[in-house]
């Protein structure tokens, strides 16, 4: 790999994370050593890229730098196709329709050489088994989750039994038949994670819940790794 092009990976692998991003771990990724990181991370920082950090810690990259577009990379193109088709065959009707729309606009903007890679790619998902139906209206939540307002809502569990909850919602997780609707339970006192097709019925409140969506989103995601011992990226 050139360096031109190596200094360039690093600006991306610190642009995809949310945490410090250590020497060691671009190293590996890289398959470079340590000291070509510490001295390519001095000549991004010579060249006025904005990252912080130190050796031992980790580097992070300022959410605010951005760099001219590039094209895609074979690899990019099929791992945007690839993702694009998961959601079309998984994801809820509006979501579904956004991933064939994304689809079409990367193959009309992507040079004609590019394009079998989209049409014809080397890699594909399975045809979905036919997920059962949800309780709610998965689009409206996400607009909800984003505005930080609250749901109610009457949940059946695995008994039958039937509770009513004022939800905050978090974060929808998609599973290969199933969605999860991540939220803070008023009920509880706790985050909990209702399936949607156990979900009977559910009101979208005007009403905001304390703090920002994102504040909420970072507590899910340490109780998700005390509790659940699960890292979520």
């Amino acid at each position: 790999m050139r360096r031109a092009d190596r200094l360039f990976q690093i600006i991306q692998m610190l642009r995809r994370s949310r945490r410090p991003v250590t020497a060691n771990q671009l190293a590996a990724e890289l398959e470079v050593s340590q000291r070509s990181i510490y001295r390519d991370i001095a000549d991004l920082i010579g060249q006025r890229v904005p990252i912080c950090g130190e050796a031992g810690i980790g580097y992070l990259l300022d959410s605010g730098f951005d760099i001219p577009p590039l094209m895609f990379t074979p690899d990019e193109l099929e791992a945007a196709v690839l993702g694009a088709q998961w959601v079309a065959s998984r994801g809820d009707s509006v979501l579904a329709s956004a991933a064939r729309d994304l689809i079409s606009k990367i193959s009309s903007v992507v040079p004609e050489r590019l394009r079998p890679f989209i049409a014809e790619p080397s890699i594909a998902v399975p045809i979905s088994q036919a997920s059962t139906a949800d309780g709610l209206d998965i689009a409206r939540t996400r607009s909800w989750i984003r505005s930080g307002r609250k749901i109610r809502i009457r949940y059946r569990d695995e008994q039958s039994r039937e509770t009513e909850r004022t939800a905050w919602p978090t974060i929808i997780g998609y599973a290969e038949t199933v969605r999860l609707l991540a939220a803070w339970c008023e009920l509880r006192g706790n985050f909990r994670h209702f399936r949607t097709d156990r979900i009977v019925a559910a009101e979208f409140l005007a009403e905001q819940y304390p703090g920002t969506s994102k504040a909420l989103q970072v507590r899910w995601r340490r109780y998700m790794e005390s509790e659940r011992g699960i890292r979520v990226p």
